[in-house]
């Protein structure tokens, strides 16, 4: 038989079972499709969990100011540790794991007035590095650079919510904001961001200064002094160098404030590269949880297909027989069904892929909340998935084609079907 006539016999084989080819395609291609999308479902939410989280910064440590807890160099417990400006440049110095260790100084009291309205809002002022670490990304104008805190210039860029109090009619920039009666022109505007976490109060309801400016106009209130700022900002060079570049850190402010470098209560640090280490394992954790759902689905329909393919075979026994007293060989029987099975396969395997495809698309166009990023397919899934199913589905059909064209043709041809 050539194989022209064999994929004849094939196509004619499946469309003179159609309800029994489409219910073994059936059970294919629904066992992708429930995979395909519960992992997606799971990578979604991992995705949408990381773009939230990431919106206060990326791979970011804020180190706060606190009290010893411990008896270092002579100095009592209790004694309250606040940084200074001078340690800036002696951290970055010590901290080789670290790219950026910067000051951020802080007032929520500054009143805030332009010639259209006015309001309070927490007023924050750093190096121009702070808008890329605590990611805000710019909508118009400019952040302030290294120029502006040089020269120690009185520029101002604002927060979402900041710019559309303080200038209802325009975007405010170049135009004059107050902060205490002191004007500040304005350079920038924030981009609208979803916060979900902070350590101090929401970005969009914010002012951004260049340090300097802040540290004249602005100085650290009371129990500070005029050199000290409230926290400091690090981030490491890479993921893996966190932990040493925090380990250093509170090395080198030990160094400093002469207390012990365990004494995490003097050094209070958010790790946000720790908490997203963690979130991600337990997102991971669901989406295998979610992949182990789909799979005992995928095994079900497993189950399915190996039982229709069984009920095929050993309903042709009779045919088999036939083939064989006409001198058919066994290889030929074989090579039938392998095609069979395999074109089912494929087929039931596409469909499936470009159903469960299809699916997240139309899911993806409607509204996500903040914390999803929609349903997330991944090639590597479906192909797995395909493979396994097509893989059953052959086995399903060679394994009992293989013994019944073992079988003496006369004993085939008496074969009853359901006997």
């Amino acid at each position: 038989m050539v194989f022209r006539d064999l994929i004849h016999d094939v196509l004619q084989t499946l469309w003179l079972h159609k309800l029994r080819t489409s219910l073994t395609m059936f059970g294919i291609a629904w066992g992708i499709v429930s995979i395909v999308l519960m992992v997606a479902a799971g990578e979604g939410l991992r995705v949408g969990q990381q773009k939230q989280a990431e919106t206060l910064g990326k791979d970011i440590m804020i180190v706060f100011h606190g009290r010893t807890s411990l008896q270092a160099g002579g100095q009592r417990a209790g004694r309250e540790v606040r940084w200074e400006d001078r340690d800036v440049a002696y951290v970055q110095a010590q901290s080789s794991d670290c790219q950026y260790a910067i000051p951020e100084l802080e007032q929520d009291s500054v009143r805030s007035h332009t010639a259209y309205n006015a309001a309070a809002f927490t007023v924050t002022g750093s190096y121009p590095p702070f808008g890329e670490i605590r990611s805000l990304d710019i909508a118009k104008g400019r952040f302030y650079n290294i120029d502006d805190l040089r020269e120690a210039r009185r520029v101002a860029f604002l927060g979402t919510d900041a710019a559309k109090q303080l200038f209802p009619m325009n975007d405010g920039i170049d135009h004059a904001v107050y902060l205490n009666d002191i004007p500040y022109t304005v350079i920038g505007v924030m981009a609208k961001k979803k916060q979900d976490s902070s350590y101090d109060g929401w970005d969009v309801n914010k002012i951004f200064l260049p340090f300097s400016a802040m540290r004249r106009d602005f100085p650290d209130k009371p129990p500070g002094t005029p050199y000290t700022f409230d926290q400091m900002l690090v981030t490491p060079r890479s993921v893996e160098q966190h932990e040493a570049c925090k380990a250093e850190v509170r090395k080198a402010l030990a160094t400093l404030h002469r207390y012990d470098p365990a004494d995490k209560e003097a050094c209070p640090i958010w790790d946000t590269v720790q908490e997203a280490q963690a979130f991600a394992t337990m997102t991971n954790g669901m989406k295998y949880f979610l992949g182990a759902v789909g799979m005992v689905t995928l095994l079900l329909g497993g189950l399915g297909v190996m039982n229709v393919m069984l009920v095929s075979v050993r309903e042709r026994t009779r045919e088999i027989g036939v083939r064989k007293a006409l001198g058919a060989p066994a290889r030929n029987i074989l090579q039938q069904f392998f095609i069979e099975a395999l074109v089912m396969a494929l087929v039931s395997g596409g469909l499936g892929l470009m159903v469960a495809f299809g699916l997240c698309q139309l899911v993806d166009l409607l509204p996500m909340p903040d914390f999803f990023a929609g349903l997330l397919p991944t090639w590597t899934t479906g192909l797995l998935a395909s493979a396994l199913l097509g893989s059953i589905a052959i086995v399903s059909a060679l394994y009992p084609a293989r013994r019944a064209a073992s079988v003496d043709p006369i004993e085939a041809l008496r074969y009853e079907p359901g006997g």
